[in-house]
Order: structure tokens, then C-alpha cells, then sequence
């Protein structure tokens, strides 16, 4: 599959039908998820491994993951509401992935590889240590978002694991919350690629 031909089948998927600011649910667009996933498939990061979505929200990562090649995918949310409209997204678009209702903290097993757009942080600060400590108990490697500006907190926090790539994005976030000023706030952000070696 062309990443051109992905984007849209991940245009498909549905967004939060309840969003939560204080667990910063913004939807990742398609374009972004498209971008880290066929990064992550042109690295072999996909095929052939189990992929884990952790904070998955509505599925839109792990969904592309299996629309990619992973033999088996797993996204991880504390949002119930969510993880419903993430299994509904997965039967429309005829992908098979296992959705699960869990705090972070309590995410298990083993992946080949961890994709993620955790919380920025911008609401309660630090809210995307836990995902990335979590990515690298589970995974050997792991793509995940962050704001511009976080690659050197990102290094130290995650050592002796290293960022072994990061690509810039603009991550378009339309009005979703009441101090929402913007119909859409274009935000500078960050894809790594993250190598475990723990």
C-alpha cells in the first residue's frame, strides 16, 4: 500500500465523540499517522511484528499499523468511550486489532514496536513520561509526536535508549475545546524514532 493510498483509508477513521482536555484527546490527523507509520514500514519496523498503540484513542495509528502488515496489533486507552470507537473503527476498515481499556501503567506483553502520540503535556505537565518509560518496558522500538523543542528532554529522559531519527510536522488541530481560539491551530511537532537498548 502507497502511503498516499493509506492516508486515505485513515481519513476514515472516526474521532473522539466525547473529548477530553485533560487527557488531551485531540485526533491525530491523517496525514501525520500515515507519515510515522510509512516511516516506520520503510525501516521494517511493521511487517512481521506485533505493534502496540499506547494511548491509542479512537485506533487511527493502530489501524494503520495493520493495514501495513503487522501480524498482530494491540492499542492501550484509559478512555472506554474511546476504545469502543476504536474497535468500531477497526471492523469498518476490516482490519483485525485487539483494543484494550487500561491505564498506561498497567499495559503488558511485548511489541517489536511501540507507535504513540502521547499527551504534549500541555494540560498537566509531564503527561508523556509515563507512555514514553511505558514504550520502552514493551518494545525495541518506538515512533512517537511531541512538540517541537523536546528533542533534548527527550534524549536525557530516555538514555542509554536512543532517538535514532526525528522529522519535522505540522500537526493541524481543529476547535475542540472551549479555549480554542483558532478554528484550527497548526502545531510544530516532532516524529522520533527511538531505538531500546535496555
Amino acid at each position: 500500500m502507497k502511503k498516499k493510498q493509506l492516508e486515505i483509508k485513515l481519513e476514515g477513521v472516526t474521532g473522539f465523540p466525547a473529548p477530553s482536555a485533560s487527557l488531551e484527546q485531540y485526533t491525530t490527523p491523517a496525514t501525520i499517522a500515515a507519515e510515522m507509520l510509512y516511516l516506520a514500514l520503510m525501516r521494517g519496523d511493521v511487517q512481521n511484528g506485533v505493534v502496540y498503540d499506547l494511548g491509542c484513542g479512537t485506533g487511527i495509528l493502530a489501524i494503520g499499523a495493520a493495514l501495513l502488515g503487522a501480524v498482530e496489533v494491540m492499542g492501550f486507552d484509559v478512555d472506554e468511550s474511546a476504545v469502543l470507537t476504536a474497535q468500531h473503527n477497526a471492523q469498518r476498515l476490516h482490519v483485525d486489532v485487539e483494543f484494550v481499556c487500561s491505564a498506561i501503567e498497567d499495559v503488558s506483553g511485548r511489541a517489536k514496536t511501540v507507535v504513540m502520540n502521547p499527551p504534549f503535556g500541555a494540560q498537566v505537565k509531564g503527561s508523556d513520561r509515563p507512555f514514553l518509560v511505558k514504550a520502552l518496558e514493551v518494545a525495541d522500538v518506538v515512533y512517537s509526536i511531541h512538540n517541537s523543542g523536546s528533542y533534548e528532554f527527550i534524549k536525557k529522559f530516555i538514555s542509554p535508549a536512543v532517538v535514532t531519527e526525528r522529522y519535522h510536522a505540522d500537526f493541524p488541530i481543529r476547535r475542540t475545546f472551549m479555549f480554542h481560539k483558532k478554528d484550527i491551530e497548526v502545531v510544530d511537532v516532532e516524529i522520533y524514532r527511538i531505538e531500546n537498548s535496555r
